[in-house]
Parts: structure tokens; sequence; C-alpha cells
């Protein structure tokens, strides 16, 4: 279908790709990989042909229907949602109509007519063309589309211009998908998809019939729809078989298996000079000197590709708090007569790392901002508890930074104390990287800037974080990054992230807001999916999920014990409690530094007796965190029993 020859790619002076062979077959269904800068998005315009090509060549089947959707950029007006939808079909339109006034003529003509019987073919061949193109279904082809894409039925009437970009993008792929083009170019279709449209989504491509090439950091997303992975990396183009998952197991073989072949070629080529070198100047072995010189100048030389870094930076733990960090006791919230949670109660605790799930419009977001007190309560009680400092991240956080900053010096200002290396490290991860440190902010897009917003925040992260999508615009290592530094997280976490890859390895707890109100799932994403599918109360991992694995046998933990009311403290009494719930905070601060410190000079090998005596260094620091921790619950739990 489509065939690309040794096909070369520049970006100003810098080379993205080069000597690319491709065959795209009718049945193509490959997933774009790489590091952000590598060129996925500008191969793809290359294969839609929006651009041309440095090197090499590419050819098209004649004929061949190819549809292009962009990360943004695209926003239609001046017509209803269904309408333009509806104006992918014009050609059936056509036909329709003209269909209505051949039928009209051949009521007016006489059969036997010659005339008739011209009008009676060209009525045959339109009505075959017309069924050929659904032409009797198109309006329930867009219903369905739209439907799965999260557009509510009342929201078809409406005007386009009405909808958020978006919603607008949601519109774009809604009329690709209703096309159904030979090939679907597709550059990071989920960015403005919840979990329910990706799903769909998933499902939709699955049984497309024609090939779609597509750019997702969306793991699973990856892993159900595409069969091959094309990766960009060090200026050449790899092909993978299978989803993402298998694509990164072939990875790791590959490299083994290239060091191997690089290890036994230097041991080779070794042999080679030490001969050589031995006997060059000895003439009863000039002959095989010779030889051997000419065997070394044969050998095509093994390179081993650049080491990808792993990035790993250690954020400062935040002061711990009281165990209950925020509770709500019958928590409405309403704008005007829409009527968006109703009569909420819930608790979260010390350690929670809750995701908020929801269709979107369910209030997943009203919620977050309930809990950052950026909104009002209609009704109802909400408490945070004991030393709670709550620090909120919205879509837009971006607003708040200063756009004269340039992001280095901004991120030195925050975080004093951390060497320059590891802050360009950090924006590194968060894909800001060489002379991109130094722009300033004013001159980012709204993704960037939300970027570069979550990076600062994980500077000095607070007890308690309210993250609104804080995945939106990061690529699969950013989103490891940001996954890694929030396990690690001492603190509370309520986030809202249509990525479940994300979601499976964060959330400790599901809350899904739907209908009103809140319904709270233990676990994390692969529980909430074997409940919601009606399963018993222990539930496997989401791949198990995916293939029917049955569960492992339930668990059951003992609730947690509440707090008992204590009598009221005298003052004095309750002011040395105090004294000493804070002496108990430094100390926990300290060993929890002492704790991190140990963890990482241990991630150094220094040899073995070093790693046992570092090792049960942090089992005696643990076990002391582990009472210091318990003796600070009780105290704390005193004075709250007095407030």
């Amino acid at each position: 279908m489509i065939q690309l020859s040794g096909a070369g790619k520049r970006f100003g002076p810098k080379l993205l790709f080069d000597d690319l062979d491709w065959l795209i077959t009718p049945k193509e269904r490959a997933g774009l990989v790489g590091g952000n800068g590598t060129g996925k998005s500008t191969l793809l315009k290359v294969i839609g042909g929006l651009e041309s090509l440095d090197y090499g060549s590419i050819n098209y089947t004649k004929g061949i229907r190819i549809g292009y959707l962009p990360q943004d950029g695209l926003r239609v007006e001046g017509r209803t949602v269904f309408a333009e939808c509806m104006s992918v079909f014009e050609a059936v339109k056509d036909l329709e109509i003209e269909l209505e006034q051949l039928s009209a003529r051949m009521s007016e003509l006489d059969p036997a007519s010659e005339e008739y019987a011209q009008v009676a073919d060209r009525f045959e061949r339109a009505d075959s063309e017309f069924r050929a193109r659904d032409g009797y279904t198109i309006e329930s082809q867009c219903g369905a589309v739209l439907t799965g894409l999260g557009f509510r039925k009342e929201d078809w009437g409406r005007q386009t211009e009405e909808f958020s970009g978006g919603w607008q993008m949601r519109l774009a792929l809604a009329k690709l998908l209703l096309e159904k083009p030979n090939l679907l170019l597709l550059d990071e279709p989920t960015n403005h998809l919840d979990l329910e449209a990706r799903t769909w989504l998933e499902e939709y491509l699955t049984n497309y019939e024609n090939a779609f090439i597509l750019i997702s950091h969306d793991r699973y997303f990856l892993d159900v729809t595409v069969k091959k992975i094309v990766e960009i990396w060090n200026k050449k183009v790899q092909f993978y078989t299978g989803g993402y998952e298998k694509y990164r197991q072939q990875k790791a073989e590959r490299l083994a298996q290239l060091e191997a072949a690089y290890k036994n070629q230097q041991d080779k080529i070794q042999q080679l000079e030490a001969f050589i070198n031995r006997f060059r100047y000895q003439a009863t072995k000039a002959k095989q000197v010779q030889s051997r010189i000419k065997e070394l100048e044969k050998i095509e030389r093994i390179e081993l590709p650049p080491e990808e870094k792993t990035i790993h930076f250690s954020f400062p733990q935040p002061k711990a708090s009281g165990r209950v960090v925020a509770e709500c006791k019958g928590v409405s919230k309403h704008y005007g007569s829409k009527r968006v949670l109703d009569d909420v109660n819930f608790t979260i605790e010390r350690g929670d790392r809750i995701a908020l799930l929801g269709v979107n419009g369910a209030g997943k977001s009203t919620l977050i901002k309930l809990l950052a007190g950026t909104e009002p309560l209609t009704a109802g009680e909400y408490r945070l508890g004991h030393n709670v400092e709550p620090d909120y991240f919205a879509q837009d956080q971006y607003k708040e930074l200063d756009v004269n900053a340039r992001l280095l010096d901004d991120l030195s200002s925050a975080a004093p104390r951390t060497t320059q290396t590891e802050l360009r490290n950090l924006l590194g991860c968060f894909l800001f990287s060489e002379d991109d440190v130094f722009k300033q902010i004013g001159v980012l897009s709204g993704g960037e800037r939300n970027r570069y917003a979550l990076a600062r925040m994980l500077l000095h992260p607070s007890n308690f974080l309210l993250l609104d999508e804080p995945t939106n615009h990061l690529d699969i290592r950013a989103k490891d990054v940001l996954l890694e530094s929030l396990e690690r997280f001492t603190g509370t976490v309520v986030f809202v992230s249509h990525d479940r890859y994300f979601i499976e390895h964060l959330a400790t707890r599901i809350f899904e807001v739907a209908d009103g109100t809140v319904h709270v799932f233990p676990g994390n994403y692969a529980d909430y999916l074997w409940r919601k599918a009606g399963g018993p109360e222990t539930a496997p991992t989401i791949a198990d999920v995916l293939i029917g694995v049955p569960p492992a046998e339930p668990v059951l933990m003992p609730a947690p014990e509440t707090a008992k009311s204590g009598k009221r403290l005298n003052p004095m009494k309750l002011k040395q409690m105090q004294e000493q719930a804070k002496q108990l905070e430094d100390r926990i601060a300290e060993l929890e530094s002492h704790i991190q410190q140990s963890e990482l000079s241990l991630s150094d090998f220094a040899g073995p007796e070093q790693a046992v005596r570092l090792a049960n260094l942090l089992e005696s620091q643990r076990a002391e965190l582990d009472r210091v921790m318990a003796e600070w619950e009780d105290v704390s739990g005193q004075i709250e029993a007095t407030a």
C-alpha cells in the first residue's frame, strides 16, 4: 500500500532518522514509540504526505485514502455536532438526493419508453452504490461513534463552537473514524479521552477493517490495539512484533544479544591485535601476521547504541499528618439547578493514594476542587485533619507561573539547595532538555507550562497532594518518573488520571464519581474492574482481568480502629502533649531522611560486607520509625480527642 525505501528526515541540522525501509500493508496495525523529539510525529506526517523526505523515497498505491489526526489544533464551527459528523457523508447524501429525483422522474415517464429505461438503469447503479456505502445506516453510524467518544445525545444539537479544544479533537476523531480511510494516522488520539472513551476506541480499532498507525503514551492502549511496535531510537527505526510489553521484552533480548556479540567480537579483535603486535617484526611469522591484518580489516565492527539513561530523582518528603487526612460528611455541590454532588460521605487517611474515576462531566474535577478548598460547598461539612497541608495541581496550573522567568532559574530559586545537575535531570524527565532549560516560561505552550508546573511542585510537595490529570502531556518516560516519585511519597495523594497503567500502579483506593455521589472501592484499578464486573472481593492483576484468570482466595484485613473520645485535658497537659507531638514529628522527618539516604547508599553496591551492614542499618531505622510513628499516632489521637 505504501513503500518507504532508504527514507531519511532532518529537522534543521538534526538528523531524526535515516535508512528506513518500511512496507505498510493494507492490514498494518502499528504503534510508533520513541523519546520526545525523536521524530515520531514527523514520520507520521511524512507517511500522510504532509511533509517530504530529505533522503530516499515513498510510493503510494493509486487511489489510497489517508486520514490524519494531529495532537491538537483542529477546530470547526458553524454547524451542530451531528451535522458536522454527517458532513463526512456528503457524497452519500448526494446519492440519496439523486435517487429521490430519479424515482420521481420514473413515476412521470412511460415505462415502455427508452428514456425510462435509461433513468431506471441509472437508478439501479446509484442504488447499488448507495447500499455499498451503507447509505441507509449513516445516521446510526454517526450516533454510535459520537456516543462512544462521550458525546451525550443532548449535545448532538449544540453548535460545535460551544465545545472546548479537547471536545473539538474528539469531534475531529469521530469524523475520521466515520470516513474509514484505507490508512488512519493518529497522533496521540487518547490525549483528550476519558477511560470509557479510550475503552470504546480500543474496541473500535480492534475491529477496524483497514490499516492504522498511531502514536500513544498509554501502554495498555498500545497493548490492546497494535500488532507491531515501530521505535525511533538513536536515529534508526526498529521493528518489533506484538504490543508494548512484548516490545520491551524483545528490545531487552536484542540488546543482550548485541552486547554478547560485541563482547565476542572485541575478544576476537584483541586476540588478532595481540598476535600482530607480538610477531610483527619476526620474518618467520610475516605471512601469518599479514593474514591476521587482512582478517582484522574485514571485520565489520559492531557498535553498541548509547545507553538509555534511567533517571531517578529524590524528592523531599513532607512532614507527617494525622491519621485522618480529610473527612466529607453530607457534602453537596450544586451549580444553580445542576446538582453535581449530593450527600457525599467518605474519609481519607494518611498514606492513601486515591484515584478519582468517572465519565467526563461526572464531577471529578469539582470534587478535587472541593478537597483543595478552591470551590465552596453547597451543603455538608468538609474537615481537614491534624497537620494536613493540601497542595492542588489544576489542569491549568501554568497560569500561576511567572511568565518572565527562565525554567532553570525559576526551578533553582524554588530549590536553592539542589544542584544544577539534579535540576536539569528533573527538567529532562519532564521533556525539557539541552537549551530548553533556558527558555522563558512565557514562550511555552499550555501543555509545556503544565509539565513544568508539575515538576516544580514535586520539589517541595505538601503532605496532601491533589492532582487533576497530572499525566496529561507526559510521555511514557516522564510518567514513569512521576509514578516512581509518588510511589515513594510518604504523604497522601488524590488524583484524576485517564492512564490505566498509572492508576493501576499508584492507586490504593478508587473513588468512582457517578450519579451525584462517590462510590468507594478498596484496592487498585484491577480490583475495581473485578468488582464492577461482579467478581468476588479479592481481585487479580489487571492483566488477569483481561484474560480471565480466576482470583486468589480473599484475605480479610481488619478495619482500622477509630480514635475514641477522651476526657478534655487541662491546658498545661495539652501543651506538653503538643510539644511532644512536635518533637516526634521532627524525629519522624529525621528518620525518613536517614532511611532515604540508606536506600540510596544500598543501591550503590560497594561489596558484600558493606551491603550487609547497610541492610541491617536500614532495618533498624525502619523499626525505629514504626515505633516513633506509633507513639506519635497515640499522642495525636489524644490531642484530636480533646478538640
